[in-house]
């Protein structure tokens, strides 16, 4: 049993528990608290209708009590406690004001993390959080622990809370939004990498910067700190690691981490005093792009001492990736089609451009969260043959293409359509034989989906009924 969380669990017996957002990590939240007898409210926007009418009765059946529609976020003075969904911007006003009236503020994830009584391995950054995440969930599991995978991955953990068990293996992804609300101390932190994204919510750099550092900054002398040796601000860190300091890097030896060989294509390993140890070769690795190498590295160095070379080596054999991560949807008339939805900022595009070895035909464009797009442009040139165009951003991506210097018309050939089916569309007309087209919107999807999932669905519906 998990004495913490018991003890948890009984000192709000009689607080009035309010979870605001009815998502993926709310809906068994909200269901495991009103099981153990705490007094629920669910504030959301939507109306029981647009919710769905059979999940509200299920709800309400269970004791929970909907406060549903616009208005829902009027007045938080009933809580005791609130729990703000990550998609819900710390910093409004609203929940500042219900903080300075001596309300607690808190969420799944932050309680969680307070709670787990094994080991916790978190993973943050810009880019390839994701995919490392998984791959240490991976290795570790291919050691024989029992994993408990989930944060900004897609599936809630506190309402399993009361069976994990001390000798287990908790991995967590944690982005920005719901770092900057937490205090943290993970026993190993991975930070992939630090570069502009979300500044629509953050408004500046400085804010999401900070919430990457503080994941670090709350670490004890106990803990682990992962860094990215070639990202500026990732290893920028280093000073405030408290425990051990381990770097990974592409570009060549650190003093203690894991690294890759360019001149020979290898991975090594490498402790402070010791000599470097080959751990595999780059083609063994599954997953297309040199981006994942890097995140291999980092899987690496986050599992030191708990899991051997050979289970390592056999998740680099036997991996396949992580869905809307170019991913392969199918072959048709000799074209491949990926989906790399999650490509939702030009440093994602970037990588999944990188990731092949010829032109290839890209579907970008999508809602605009203020991040330039001239770091994009030169891999555009170099990398693709024919740009195709849609929503939002789709005049801030060609601005900035035909902008860079080495751009000449027509190399890349760039169209302009309504949305992804006629995106689709025009990339079917255009491939030919041994071509490949890419989903890679270096934007988020807001303008037209709920998030980069429902995007890469669709996506890979429309090709598969090609």
């Amino acid at each position: 049993m998990n004495d913490k969380a018991e003890r948890f669990f009984q000192s709000i017996q009689n607080k009035q528990v309010w979870f605001v957002g009815l998502g993926v990590s709310h809906t068994p939240t909200t269901q495991m608290f009103a099981a153990r007898g705490v007094p629920v409210t669910v504030c959301d926007k939507r109306s029981r209708e647009q919710i769905g009418l059979p999940l509200c009765e299920t709800l309400e059946a269970q004791g929970i009590r909907l406060l549903l529609g616009p208005d829902y976020s009027e007045s938080f003075s009933g809580a005791d406690i609130l729990f703000r969904t990550p998609g819900m911007y710390y910093n409004l006003p609203i929940l500042q004001e219900y903080r300075a009236q001596g309300g607690i503020l808190t969420s799944e994830m932050e309680v969680f993390c307070s709670l787990c009584p094994c080991p916790l391995y978190a993973v943050t950054g810009s880019d390839g959080k994701t995919t490392t995440t998984t791959l240490i969930a991976e290795m570790l599991g291919a050691q024989g622990y029992k994993v408990h995978l989930g944060g900004n991955i897609g599936k809630a953990l506190l309402p399993g809370i009361m069976e994990v068990e001390p000798g287990d293996r908790a991995v967590v992804e944690l982005s920005s939004f719901q770092l900057i609300s937490m205090r943290c101390a993970p026993t190993v932190s991975v930070v992939t990498n630090v570069a502009p994204n979300h500044l629509d919510v953050h408004g500046n750099m400085e804010e999401y910067t900070e919430t990457k550092r503080g994941m670090v900054m709350h670490q004890d002398a106990f803990s682990s700190t992962v860094l990215n040796a070639d990202n500026a601000i990732a290893a920028g860190f280093a000073p405030l690691v408290r425990g051990q300091h381990l770097q990974f890097s592409m570009e060549g030896p650190v003093a203690n981490g894991a690294y890759y060989n360019k001149e020979e294509g290898g991975l090594y390993t490498v402790r402070v005093g010791e000599p470097p140890r080959r751990v595999m070769d780059a083609s063994h690795i599954r997953l297309p792009g040199m981006h994942n190498v890097a995140n291999y590295l980092a899987a690496i160095c986050a599992v030191r001492g708990q899991v051997d070379t050979e289970n390592i080596r056999r998740v680099a054999a036997e991996f396949a990736g992580v869905e809307h991560r170019i991913e392969l949807v199918r072959q048709l008339d000799g074209v491949r089609w990926y989906n790399d939805s999650i490509a939702t900022s030009p440093t994602r595009a970037i990588a999944g451009l990188r990731a092949f070895d010829r032109k290839i035909i890209m579907l970008a464009g999508g809602y605009d969260k203020k991040i330039p797009y001239a770091p994009l442009a030169p891999h555009v040139v170099d990398c693709v043959k024919l740009l195709i165009l849609c929503g939002a951003t789709a005049d801030k991506i060609q601005d900035a293409v035909t902008s860079y210097p080495t751009y000449r018309p027509g190399r890349p050939e760039i169209l302009r359509v309504d949305d992804v089916p006629a995106a689709v569309a025009a990339a079917r007309a255009a491939a030919t034989d041994g071509d490949i087209v890419s989903l890679c919107p270096a934007s988020a999807s807001f303008d037209s989906y709920p998030n980069f999932e429902v995007r890469g669905q669709h996506f890979k519906e429309l090709v598969n009924a090609l």
